[in-house]
């Protein structure tokens, strides 16, 4: 029995293609952390395919489980809150998760967390570094791009999200175009290095005034541009082409960010979600929040906590036990769930 002055959660995240456990010490301590991951599966495919997810959760949750708990060296009697994504994502892949955490649950008298997968992905930071509130986040995932304003640990609000495409739906989407296997970001963002930005691909919505985004454009005009070449016989660069879509987006998030930051002025600016990974956009906002007067402190989590993991669940379910939110039985997926939206703020 270890000692409980020490809240411990073991948190589940199965919301997309990977299953992941882990159990997390003080929302800010990882003591085990385990991903099965299901790229391989879907690259025959171009892309996550739902009911392949779905399948590939169940084989493995109640394995994956129980190595978290044996890589944290404790048992059920030393967790105290067991939490779940429960949205958005994948409607069958959630359910797997909900599913495990909610018998679990059941099983044990220990109370259930449903913790929304966005939250999770900006409390990623938490486990890096204490975050001063309030603050601000860029969450760059494969289905959404967003500006989240955060209160306190709890509270966060939508003040700029994307319209259309999300930033990593369109690498993927150029990717194929490329012939890059899914997922195809790492690969642009290597190639990109490489290249120069020659082809001046549209930044949509940049001097608007809000924060929203929109990748849609950027995306048709890539697209366009390479199915033109093929048809006239010409060869692309294909660096120039990667560094060229690259720019477009990291010009518009962070000419975006750094608005928000310097309307807002959050004593903490996190970068959080899949597209954190990024080299180039992780060394630009760097570059730009370090040339502000008021500089909020930056936190961007290591690669391993960028991607869909159980440990950032974890941070995110040790707020809400704090603030005793706790969730019933009765909890369900929800594929669609969205954070609050800044009306007054958007509204402007």
């Amino acid at each position: 029995m270890t000692d409980k002055k020490d809240i411990r959660i073991l948190a589940y995240e199965s919301s997309c293609d990977e299953t992941s456990t882990a159990v997390i010490k003080n929302g800010r301590e990882i003591e085990s952390l385990v991903v099965a991951t299901q790229i391989k599966s879907h690259q025959r495919f171009g892309g996550v395919v739902p009911e392949v997810a779905s399948r590939h959760h169940i084989e493995v949750i109640t394995q994956i489980t129980k190595e978290a708990l044996g890589e944290a060296k404790v048992t059920w009697d030393d967790i105290d809150a067991i939490a779940v994504t429960y949205g958005p994502g994948l409607v069958g892949a959630l359910l797997i998760g909900v599913s495990a955490a909610k018998a679990a649950s059941m099983a044990t008298g220990i109370p259930l967390i449903g913790v929304d997968h966005i939250m999770g992905h900006i409390m990623a930071a938490q486990l890096e570094d204490e975050i001063e509130y309030p603050a601000l986040a860029l969450q760059v995932s494969g289905g959404h791009t967003e500006l989240v304003l955060m209160h306190d640990p709890i509270h966060f609000e939508i003040i700029g999200d994307t319209r259309d495409d999300a930033a990593g739906e369109a690498y993927d989407k150029i990717g194929r175009v490329l012939g890059v296997n899914y997922p195809a970001g790492k690969t642009i963002d290597a190639w990109a290095h490489q290249g120069h930005d020659t082809f001046n691909f549209p930044r949509a919505m940049l001097e608007d005034d809000d924060y929203d985004f929109s990748f849609s454009g950027l995306k048709s005009a890539f697209i366009n541009t390479c199915h033109h070449a093929d048809q006239i016989g010409e060869k692309l660069d294909k660096y120039d082409l990667a560094a060229s879509f690259q720019a477009a987006v990291v010009d518009v998030l962070s000419h975006k960010t750094i608005r928000a930051i310097k309307e807002f002025k959050p004593k903490t600016f996190v970068l959080g979600g899949g597209v954190a990974a990024n080299k180039g956009l992780r060394e630009r906002l760097e570059m730009e929040i370090a040339k502000l007067d008021d500089k909020p402190n930056v936190i961007i989590p290591p690669m391993k906590l960028c991607g869909d993991n159980a440990a950032m669940i974890g941070a995110a379910a040790y707020n809400l036990y704090k603030a005793g939110k706790f969730s019933g039985l009765d909890l369900n997926a929800d594929p669609s769930l969205e954070l609050p939206y800044a009306d007054a703020i958007l509204d402007r």
